[in-house]
């Protein structure tokens, strides 16, 4: 029972120093100034609740009436122009018709074989 005790008391003291830690990293309540830019973002963003039971943002509602999210690229410049340089000698390109196919699809004979 006493090895119990000592247990609940270590156990005890390890949350009250880590609940200190967490009380200390909160920087306070936002200003008037920092709430309201929030919001503009948002409206501008269209990250706000439709008006209706969905749970969806109004950006997903209508994105045409936003801006497109901004995506990152996960490739470097060097990669894409080797990726673009390899597409170019292997066919891998898009013929300029109607017809989807690419170019070493159309001219299979201006391209290595597999």
């Amino acid at each position: 029972m006493r090895a119990y005790s000592q247990l609940s008391a270590l156990t005890l003291a390890l949350l009250a120093l880590s609940s200190a830690q967490v009380m200390a990293q909160n920087t306070g309540p936002k200003t008037r100034a920092e709430v309201k830019a929030e919001l503009m973002e948002a409206i501008r963003t269209g990250n706000m609740p439709a008006n209706d039971d969905t749970g969806r943002m109004l950006n997903e509602v209508n994105p045409s009436a936003y801006p497109p999210k901004a995506m990152g690229s996960t490739k470097s410049r060097a990669q894409v122009k080797s990726e673009l340089e390899d597409a170019k000698r292997t066919g891998n390109i898009p013929a300029n018709d109607e017809t989807g196919l690419m170019l070493k699809e159309e001219y299979p004979n201006r391209y290595p074989a597999k």
